[in-house]
């Protein structure tokens, strides 16, 4: 087994310094960043036996903070978005920063992605981040406290979450890891494969936010239960892939949320790469990378644009707090949030 690598990575305006640290485990490394725990990159063989690199990400501090896509990070207090930009618990009402025009996405305007993790242990195959997220951070209410374990393996990549608060609190924590099977730099996905285990999904309206409807996905764009290229029906004129100018859904994950279960494969056809996502959550955004225009330029100055990957973001359902027929996305004071997600590798 390699040793254990860590280097300096940047340092930001306030003095605060920024690591990276490299996982190995047989043929796979990955780079992971302090700055919103992001991974930065994913190594897997080919079927050729070469090394890809399957994640996007940044060669610089000053980039991660300039983009605006979530590029790698973790993601808090709540992943995806919340209606209305306000959510009642308890009795009382919380609004929140509205930073996807009138809803609130992904934690608010400093979120988990944009703070500095705390390294708690760290070997060659694993390292353990943590976060603590005072009362009233983003206005939510609760010291939070977070640890997010990266655990690399022969077979792929695990994140393990754990959360805990002094108060009731919502809490729905995703990576928002952007995937190409064929390389990160080398272009659009649309001839990938994706394959989504889920009879139902989560309609939205025009802005993203769930309708509160569970609606099967039988005979429509969104039955994805076969595996079938990405870009087959990404810009057809079916009315929930219009709004959102193609995939950007939430899948409920066939099987017993809690236990881990297949959630998701995917395949690219140049490097024969294939991905396998298992998580205990009871959702999974699929997300075609429709805006991934405008980013810097990323890894070796590879132009990142339009559906140049994709996002498997395993989740509780977006908007939670206003549908009281979807899972619940309160964590109670003293109960433990546990979630496991699993990227497995293999070739074909």
């Amino acid at each position: 087994m390699n040793a254990p690598m860590k280097q300096h990575f940047g340092k930001l305006p306030d003095g605060t310094d920024v690591e990276q640290y490299t996982l190995s485990c047989g043929a796979l490394s990955c780079e992971i960043l302090t700055y919103g725990g992001a991974l930065r990159t994913l190594r897997v063989p080919d079927r050729s036996g070469d090394l890809v690199d399957v994640v996007l990400g940044f060669d610089t501090l000053e980039d991660y903070r300039r983009q605006d896509k979530y590029i790698g990070a973790l993601i808090g207090r709540f992943a995806n978005r919340i209606g209305g930009a306000a959510f009642e618990l308890d009795g009382t009402n919380y609004p929140l920063a509205a930073n996807d025009g009138e809803n609130h996405l992904h934690g608010g305007l400093t979120g988990f992605d944009k703070q500095v993790w705390t390294v708690e242990e760290f070997s060659a195959d694993t390292l353990v981040l943590s976060l603590f997220s005072p009362d009233g951070q983003e206005n939510y209410p609760g010291n939070l406290s977070v640890q997010v374990t990266y655990r690399l393996d022969r077979n792929g990549l695990t994140i393990e979450y754990r959360a805990e608060c002094d108060r009731d609190t919502l809490c729905n924590l995703t990576s928002h890891a952007y995937f190409n099977l064929n390389g990160h730099d080398s272009g659009p996905i649309l001839n990938q494969e994706i394959q989504i285990s889920a009879s139902r999904y989560t309609p939205t309206d025009a802005h993203s936010i769930p309708t509160g409807e569970l609606a099967p996905v039988e005979r429509t764009p969104m039955d994805l239960r076969t595996s079938t290229t990405i870009g087959a029906l990404v810009d057809d004129s079916f009315a929930q892939l219009a709004f959102a100018k193609g995939y950007d859904h939430n899948w409920a994950v066939d099987g017993e949320p809690g236990s881990l279960r297949p959630a998701s494969t995917a395949y690219g056809p140049e490097t024969g790469i294939a991905l396998e996502v298992l998580t205990t959550q009871s959702g999974i955004q699929f997300y075609s990378g429709n805006y991934l225009d405008g980013c810097p330029a990323g890894k070796g100055g590879a132009p990142y644009a339009k559906r140049w990957a994709f996002c498997l973001e395993t989740q509780g359902y977006p908007d939670a707090p206003h549908h009281p027929g979807f899972p619940s996305a309160v964590l109670c004071k003293g109960e433990l949030y546990r979630q496991t997600t699993q990227y497995r590798f293999s070739v074909r």
